[in-house]
């Protein structure tokens, strides 16, 4: 499985973007997606996640700002991003479950979301 992640860029802080990660090759189905994101000189952090029925979780610092989707059809999973703020500036990155979660090392280039005036 191939993740491409795009839609990243610079914006103005409380501006919006919405960020597109798609999934290709050989795919049975998709159980879950997630988006991480990861800052510089920062850990790696859990963004959100979305379970197959369309269950959504986020982390504190994003929820009520960013809502996850997913088109199982185009296996193709969103983030919606408003309100942003420079503390989201990061590299972000999605994650897909088949049978199991790919590592990390499997994840792509990412994209880059630059929060700045």
């Amino acid at each position: 499985v191939q993740l491409q992640a795009f839609g990243g860029g610079l914006v103005q802080p409380g501006g919006s973007l919405r960020l597109s990660c798609a999934a290709s090759g050989t795919i049975s189905s998709i159980n879950a997606w997630a988006w991480y994101r990861q800052a510089p000189g920062k850990r790696r952090e859990l963004v959100a996640a979305i379970s197959s029925g369309g269950s959504a979780n986020y982390a504190d610092s994003v929820r009520g700002r960013f809502t996850i989707s997913r088109d199982n059809a185009k296996n193709t999973v969103y983030l919606q991003m408003n309100s942003l703020k420079p503390e989201d500036t990061a590299v972000y990155y999605c994650n897909v479950k088949t049978g199991s979660w790919l590592a990390p090392d499997s994840w792509g280039q990412g994209t880059l979301v630059t929060v700045s005036s």
